[in-house]
């Protein structure tokens, strides 16, 4: 006999009707998560999450039949995998679900959702959306980023302490240069900081800023940072991933909900919490109560009455590197079409040129 449907749920988010269907299906098996349960918890946080998103392109990481044992994205190369990254407005979107338009690196141009109340969050949980991927940049200027996004990565054998030790390190670096950054975890294992800057630089800008940090805090920290694009080359090392400023590279929004076992989400904080608390400490069930008792650490990143920084002084820094110190461009990602300035993409035990 076959299974009954489970009749729909009509919310209400902000004077709108956003329909949950099939609201009982377990989206994290090891919890005993439903989509009903996702969909609460994002308008549990809702101010905090449309803060992250607001006016935004954003990618949207969908997961439809939830997080399976062994569950896997698709790839370019591979399209069989579990959940997938929705980079273009889905069908049958309602009308008020308004979008932007990005340019990707290949020049190809494309609608994305771009989140402007909360019933678009709750509509694109129903889609099985769970993490969120909004573009540094607004609508207002789709080619200017006005965050800069600093991603501290883990390396094998390395861990979130040892991305917050950096953090700590991180965070003089910009006070050094007159900037000032705001932390979150990244849901997993690492460490994000988000930086507001005046929408006057273009991404190769930004991204060359980024290096520029990596770099300083790789003198600092000789053996605990690297920003090696290789594995092979990075070691027990936190990496500052500088890619993640490239153009259509994406960063998990603040209290999005990541696809692991326990539900785990990306996790505003304040300074004093980095060194003391844990990415697990952080998940669907615990993040309501913790929003209700102390709100969003990260709020004044997205209000518009928070200083915007100037990059001049890492630009600076780029310089510097460039001529003191004979420091030049780093790769790209694989997809990126060659940029100018920039080395060979060749892993270094297969290049054939270099000296041995």
């Amino acid at each position: 006999m076959a299974r009954a449907t489970t009749p729909a749920v009509e919310l209400e988010v902000g004077g709108r009707t956003v329909r949950i269907t099939s609201p009982d299906r377990v989206v994290f098996p090891e919890r005993g998560v439903t989509k009903l349960d996702v969909a609460r918890y994002m308008l549990a946080v809702g101010a905090g999450i449309l803060g992250a998103l607001d006016r935004r392109p954003t990618t949207l990481e969908r997961w439809p039949k939830g997080v399976v044992e062994g569950g896997r994205l698709s790839t370019r190369a591979d399209a069989t995998g579990d959940g997938f990254f929705q980079k273009r407005l889905p069908v049958g979107a309602p009308d008020w679900v308004t979008t932007a338009e990005v340019t990707f690196p290949s020049g190809r141009t494309a609608l994305e959702v771009c989140p402007t109340e909360l019933a678009v969050v709750a509509w694109a949980v129903n889609l099985g959306t769970l993490t969120f991927h909004p573009w540094p940049v607004t609508s207002a200027d789709p080619d200017r980023p006005d965050q800069l996004r600093i991603d501290l990565d883990p390396q094998p054998g390395t861990d979130f302490d040892h991305a917050a030790r950096v953090a700590g390190h991180l965070r003089e670096v910009l006070a050094g240069h007159g900037l000032e950054g705001w932390p979150k975890t990244s849901g997993g294992r690492g460490l994000h900081v988000f930086v507001p800057i005046e929408p006057r630089w273009t991404f190769v800008e930004a991204r060359r800023a980024t290096i520029a940090l990596g770099r300083e805090l790789e003198r600092r920290l000789p053996d605990e940072v690297t920003t090696a694009w290789w594995k092979e080359e990075r070691g027990q090392r936190i990496f500052v991933d500088y890619n993640q400023m490239a153009r259509d590279r994406t960063i998990a929004s603040a209290y999005s909900v990541r696809a692991t076992p326990r539900a785990q989400v990306s996790a505003p904080l304040t300074w004093d919490e980095v060194p003391v608390v844990h990415p697990a400490d952080f998940d669907v069930l615990t993040m309501p109560a913790r929003f209700a008792s102390v709100g969003d650490p990260g709020a004044r990143l997205a209000a518009d009455s928070t200083p915007r920084f100037s990059l001049e002084p890492l630009l600076e820094l780029a310089d510097r590197d460039e001529t003191d110190r004979a420091l030049g461009d780093l790769p790209y990602p694989p997809e990126y079409p060659k940029m100018p300035g920039e080395p060979k993409r060749v892993q270094p035990s297969r290049d054939t040129d270099r000296p041995r």
